[in-house]
């Protein structure tokens, strides 16, 4: 958690802007604006500050910057509206505003306390007093003045070390455990802390102007490389004549990665020009290539596989390729033509899902062609260690056959964080970078690539100073990740001393392996629908028991929380065929599906309760909207139960669904648990499908409204019902803290990011 920050200003276009400035420096700090009677009038209300206090006091209390007269009374006032509790956790601070709102923030995003973010706001003028020769107040330095340098470096920004380089050198030194303090060689000025942006400000650092650093603690040494590096790269700021990140697309698997460009082998899929064998030999070679298929796509665990299973069984597509063989087309000719026609149909709608449906299509009709013609698939050279591969998507079936030994990052033009491309590469823990737009593919093979999964840069060719920045950031993140790791069995437990549970979603029995050895505490998610998905009917009670008894296993008897089947038009079932609708997204799936198919929804119940009565199970049912269905699954279940209650079920549901979420309080008499579905809850909030690049801006990060919703959920669910987060938002580090402040007290992700979310919560 960090410190909240609220600006109270007679003018609210100037708070504005005053918070964007501030926030540009270190994002993710919460900054709330009480400003102004109205976008035109200027004033200071006491209620709607009153409400700023509130929503920025993430539990880590709230310092509040003033500008003049009635703001203070007005602040003073709003004191008077709050409870003791939360009364006792508000600092106001008399620090200039604009100075001392950039120092609070980079401040509180170090997670410092709310006394020392109000002495940086303090001693926000501390810099430009500095500059013009006044007196700074309390100008006693961290250091003395005697002690030889651990490094010196010089200042290649052209307008010196400004607010915004300064922030990055700030943010940086703070993470590291040791003392890290500076000195202007040039100027023979004091020592002064790293860890304080107003200190760094009085140095005056110009362009050409000599640092020296030094350190202490722990640390010490990783923290003056961290700098030296920081300083090679301009401190994070470009430079004239050196192109930083000229490529930005999408993080959607942390992690740096330096390497040479490498290009798939895709081989050429040419319909020879021969006359057809007659129907009947040209469909059993059509029949045998689709059955080879299938059974590569089999091979491949994960439930992103399913689609592609299905279109091999799509009437359309396979009627459009019988049809030409009977005609006298040869199976090749007959298969490209069929599956072309059903792409550009896709291509041709206006709902962004359904477009996106013609890349499986043309992924499958990839595969299948490759049997019928004897073509490998695309493959990564043998040659390849150590590579940043780029494509301009991957398929499921290549995502899954990268090696994490040998491919040091993917870089791809299209996709987005949630393609099965971006899933898998996550979960082989492979850093990725999606959406970067085709110009990437014009690098050559060979060429030095530098990418960074959490943000989304890629350059290729990078000049010395970016490469040894971008390598520092590695090896930093190369410590943290095995620190992370060494710790990955701990519990997660935050410095209040909130213990965190962290799981892993998964969906087959190696997954949940995976995440056994990553030191999930349980699993937060089992998608139970990849067992009835690839077959030509349901599976039985029996059938069901056993595979959730290994996955159970698997985990080492920890927790394991199985979803009921997420089914439906989004997800169809071969042997439940559904009319179409036109957005299978707002149609018949999840809980709705399963009461529409009770005899199928009784026998996986009669499966949960057996192995409840095995192992510590919790039952959640997906894409409730109203009580109604809640009730009835629940009715269900003590049918299914029969007598005693297993001991250690619980019984919760998926929030997915806006109405849901604002209506949390009705459904917590009927839960021990709400499991906050944040991808399907943000496309709903949005009206953004999250797998359409183009809306990639919406739906990207934590958008405000839909932290609202979780924070009503954290809300209604107090005390004893458990609020989860399993959608992706769950992983990315800048989220977390926001969601524990909303009342978030367990986390489910990617099994190979487990002990990454861990060390998140340990730091938050």
């Amino acid at each position: 958690m960090t410190v909240g920050l609220v600006v109270v200003c007679h003018s609210r276009p100037l708070a504005r802007a005053a918070a964007a400035l501030a926030s540009e420096m270190t994002p993710g700090v919460t900054v709330e604006v009480a400003a102004g009677l109205d976008e035109t009038t200027f004033g200071t209300d006491a209620v709607a500050i009153s409400e700023a206090l509130v929503a920025a006091d993430s539990g880590d209390g709230v310092v509040v910057l003033m500008d003049l007269g009635s703001a203070v009374l007005s602040a003073e006032t709003a004191l008077e509206f709050l409870d003791d509790d939360q009364r006792a956790r508000v600092l106001l601070c008399p620090a200039p505003l604009v100075e001392g709102l950039v120092a609070a923030v980079v401040t509180a995003a170090s997670g410092a306390s709310r006394a020392e973010v109000a002495a940086e706001a303090m001693s926000g003028l501390a810099g430009k007093q500095s500059h013009f020769g006044a007196s700074v107040q309390d100008p006693v330095p961290s250091g003395t003045e005697s002690g030889a340098p651990d490094a010196v470096v010089t200042v290649t920004n052209p307008h010196g070390l400004h607010a915004r380089p300064a922030a990055r050198l700030v943010g940086a030194m703070r993470v590291f455990d040791a003392r890290v303090e500076l000195r202007n060689v040039t100027t023979d000025s004091a020592w002064v802390s790293a860890s304080s942006l107003t200190r760094v400000a009085t140095l005056g650092a110009l362009q050409g102007h000599e640092l020296a650093v030094r350190a202490s603690g722990a640390q010490a040494q990783a923290a003056v490389d961290g700098f030296v590096a920081l300083a090679a790269g301009a401190f994070g700021e470009a430079t004239p004549g050196v192109a930083i990140g000229p490529s930005r697309g999408s993080g959607s698997s942390p992690g740096v990665a330096i390497g040479p460009a490498m290009r798939l082998h895709e081989p050429k899929l040419d319909i020879p020009d021969e006359p057809s064998q007659g129907a009947e030999a040209e469909l059993a070679r059509l029949d045998e290539a689709m059955q080879a298929t299938r059974q590569e796509i089999s091979q491949i665990p994960g439930e992103i596989f399913e689609a592609h299973l299905l279109l091999l069984d799509d009437d359309e597509l396979l009627g459009g390729a019988r049809a030409r063989i009977e005609r006298g087309a040869t199976a090749p000719a007959a298969w490209q033509a069929a599956t072309d026609a059903v792409a550009g149909e896709f291509d041709a709608l206006d709902d962004p899902y359904l477009r996106g449906r013609a890349a499986d299509v043309r992924a499958v009709g990839a595969q299948v062609l490759r049997e019928l013609l004897g073509v490998t698939a695309s493959t990564v050279p043998v040659t390849a260690d150590g590579v940043v591969l780029i494509a301009a998507d991957l398929t499921p079936a290549e995502a899954a056959g990268l090696d994490p030994a040998r491919i040091e990052g993917v870089v791809l033009a299209g996709g987005s964080p949630t393609s099965h491309a971006a899933i898998l590469t996550r979960t082989r823990g492979i850093p990725a970078v999606v959406g970067a737009g085709p110009h990437v593919l014009e690098v050559a093979e060979g060429t030095l690539v530098a990418m960074d999964g959490g943000t989304g840069e890629v350059e290729a060719d990078p000049p010395a100073e970016r490469l040894a920045e971008l390598r520092a950031r590695a090896a930093a993140q190369a410590v943290a990740r095995d620190q992370a790791r060494a710790l990955a069995s701990r519990p997660a437990v935050t410095r209040d001393g909130v213990t965190v549970e962290v799981g892993a979603n998964v969906g087959s029995v190696d997954e949940a392996r995976t995440a056994a050895a990553n030191g999930a505490d349980l699993a937060g998610l089992v998608r139970t629908e990849f067992l009835f998905l690839d077959r030509d009917r349901a599976p039985d009670a029996d059938e069901q028991e056993s595979v959730y008894l290994r996955i159970a296993e698997a985990l080492g008897g920890r927790r394991i929380t199985l979803r009921t089947l997420d089914a439906g038009s989004d997800k169809p079932l071969p042997y439940l065929p559904a009319p179409g609708e036109a957005n299978p997204f707002l149609g018949v799936r999840g809980i709705r599906h399963s009461l529409a198919h009770r005899a199928m929804f009784a026998e996986q119940l009669r499966a949960i309760v057996r192995v409840a009565r095995r192992t510590p199970v919790s039952i959640m049912f997906p894409m409730v909207t109203v009580v109604g269905e809640l009730l009835e699954a629940r009715r269900m279940l003590d049918e299914a139960i029969g007598g005693e209650t297993p001991d250690g079920l619980l019984v919760g549901m998926m929030v997915e669904v806006p109405a849901a979420a604002l209506r949390a309080r009705d459904f917590v008499p009927y839960v021990d648990f709400f499991s906050i579905g944040t991808n399907d809850l943000t496309q709903y909030t949005l009206a953004a499908e999250r797998g359409n690049a183009d809306l990639r801006a919406l739906t990207e990060g934590l958008d405000p409204a839909v932290e609202q919703l979780i924070r009503a959920v954290g809300e209604a669910a107090g005390e004893r019902v458990v609020v989860s987060v399993c959608g992706e938002l769950a992983a990315a580090s800048a989220v977390v803290p926001r969601l524990l402040a909303a009342g978030v007290r367990e986390l489910s992700v990617a099994p190979s990011l487990v002990p990454d979310v861990k060390q998140t919560v340990r730091d938050a």
